[in-house]
């Protein structure tokens, strides 16, 4: 399993065509991906989101400079990491 944290550094954050990309990209690997708060904020919505689900990921309402984690568990999840990790700083 890889893990690693990131600032959001979109300017909206990830709102709806930001987080559709997030699904596009996540969805060209096998292995699981997991978003996560890492700044102990968002309490009442949940903490986690499947990073295949644009649903899943507005819920965590990742505003700029909110710090996510990213985790992936499988095959090709040292690129997964990498990739989504790029995607959300870039």
């Amino acid at each position: 399993m890889k893990e690693r944290e990131v600032v959001v550094s979109h300017r909206l954050g990830l709102h709806a065509r930001a987080a559709a990309k997030l699904v596009q990209l996540s969805s060209q690997f096998q292995c699981n991906i997991v978003l996560f708060r890492a700044d102990g904020a968002n309490v009442t919505n949940p903490a986690e989101a499947d990073a295949r689900s644009i649903l899943s990921i507005l819920l965590l309402s990742a505003g700029y400079g909110s710090k996510l984690g990213v985790r992936a568990d499988g095959a090709d999840e040292e690129e997964a990491v990498n990739t989504i990790c790029e995607y959300l700083t870039g």
